[in-house]
């Protein structure tokens, strides 16, 4: 599983607790030297469970299709940059079903950034949805004198 984070500080705590139930894991954030040499024991050990991934170092240029389970700790107020998250598992050669999970607690800001994030996805399907429409109203006529 991939477990994404945007604070250093939740994934450390994170860390604590794996090594204390004795469960092996992978960790990735902004000070890691060498992303493709941890990339890589994750994606070759299935015996590594969890690999725990600071959202801003690890959102992107990752192919990680040894996980079937993507873990959003806590949301980022931009939607786009936990679906490009959660799209490291979502690559070529992935042979698993992948199941995204965001954690969110009722009546805190968590909640709070959610709801931010629904907003912003309404109006960036309004925008796109409205260029559809405006596409499909184009008759032959308009189209040529586009070109022209």
């Amino acid at each position: 599983m991939l477990v994404f984070s945007q604070f250093v500080s939740m994934l450390t705590l994170l860390k604590e607790r794996l090594a204390e139930e004795g469960i092996e894991y992978c960790y990735l954030d902004g000070s890691t030297t060498d992303r493709g040499a941890v990339v890589e024991k994750f994606q070759k050990n299935a015996t590594i469970p969890v690999f725990l991934i600071s959202l801003k170092a690890g959102g992107v240029g990752l192919n990680l299709t040894g996980a079937d389970t993507v873990i959003h700790f806590d949301p980022w107020w931009n939607p786009a940059v936990e679906d490009q998250a959660t799209d490291r598992a979502h690559r070529i050669g992935q042979t698993k079903v992948v199941t995204s999970y965001k954690l969110i607690t009722r009546d805190t800001v968590e909640e709070k950034i959610l709801l931010l994030q629904n907003r912003k996805r309404e109006i960036i399907q309004a925008t796109i949805g409205g260029e559809e429409e405006f596409a499909a109203t184009l008759n032959w006529d308009e189209i040529q004198e586009l070109l022209a």
